[in-house]
């Protein structure tokens, strides 16, 4: 298999094996020197559990294997086969040494009614991942989520709420695997699909509307605190199906190691037909007057932050 030296955003991106890569939702963690691309394992319709896949570039990706598979054996757990696992974040606890996953879960039969959050461990990155349990956060339901890790080594699950009407945030447990009662709303428009990072001291929310698997116009959000006030800038997204964030929605920014002050923007473009063939959109972001700008390009490298940053 030739090695891949671009991206090639809403193209088929096939793992080192030649598969296209099946991470659906997903987010990154790096560790080691090695990228994990943690993401939704899908069949054409069916949540298949999550998988996991590694890079030393961002380009090439192997395929490590199901890091969380649903449950054969017992048709009453909570992720039984039939079961929905949705948008995987994993982070590293420095303090216990433990990879902790959450992830948006709904049970089987019971369509999006559940809006559950699932914690699961691993002593290792790639896993297995031991499922914990699943949870309403403080008693909110939880459905499109991420997982977003201060400077300070603090931890936040960021996730729609009120049948995702509101947008909240709750401070993690030391340890990762718990809420605290350090929970707030947001906002209460209607948004999913949250993407946070923070550049500069300040943080940034990008998501999405709601209307379910057709694309729409994605939203930034600002804010000096992470528990806000966030103040709204409007689509970061520019130029044509911009208005559709260019056929995709909102997973996960990703700092880009190595180079300081770099972030790619991850999406999916979903084709619900057939969510196996659902495509990625990674695209470079671009500071202008301090905010984050989207715009589509055909083909690119990591060589073009040194164009456009000035990074190195």
């Amino acid at each position: 298999m030739r090695k891949l030296c671009t991206f090639t955003p809403g193209a088929i991106w096939p793992d080192t094996n030649g598969v296209h890569i099946n991470a659906h939702g997903g987010g990154i963690l790096r560790r080691d020197g090695v990228y994990y691309w943690f993401g939704e394992k899908r069949a054409a319709q069916a949540s298949e559990g999550i998988n996991v896949y590694s890079s030393p570039d961002l380009y090439n990706w192997q395929y490590e294997g199901v890091a969380l598979p649903p449950v054969e054996s017992d048709p009453d757990h909570d992720i039984t086969r039939g079961c929905v696992m949705e948008r995987p974040k994993v982070l590293y606890n420095e303090r216990t040494g433990k990879h902790v996953m959450w992830f948006h879960l709904e049970l089987k039969g019971q369509g999006y009614s559940a809006a559950r959050a699932g914690v699961a461990v691993s002593d290792t990155v790639a896993g297995p991942y031991e499922f914990l349990r699943s949870l309403r956060p403080n008693g909110n339901m939880s459905r499109d989520m991420t997982l977003f890790e201060d400077d300070d080594g603090t931890a936040y699950h960021i996730f729609a709420s009120r049948d995702n009407y509101d947008m909240r945030i709750c401070q993690l447990s030391d340890d990762y695997l718990s809420p605290t009662e350090r929970d707030v709303v947001i906002h209460g428009d209607h948004r999913e699909a949250p993407a946070v990072f923070k550049h500069e001291g300040r943080y940034f929310l990008i998501t999405s509307g709601c209307s379910g698997w057709k694309p729409n116009e994605a939203r930034l959000d600002t804010a000096d605190s992470i528990w806000g006030p966030w103040t709204s800038h409007g689509n970061p997204a520019r130029g044509p199906n911009a208005e559709t964030t260019f056929d995709s929605q909102s997973t996960h920014v990703l700092p880009v190691e190595g180079r300081e002050g770099t972030f790619i923007f991850m999406a999916d473009r979903w084709i619900p037909g057939n969510l196996t063939d659902s495509r990625y959109i990674w695209l470079p972001i671009k500071f202008e007057d301090g905010r984050p700008v989207l715009n589509w390009i055909d083909e690119w490298d990591l060589s073009w932050f040194d164009e456009n940053t000035g990074v190195g």
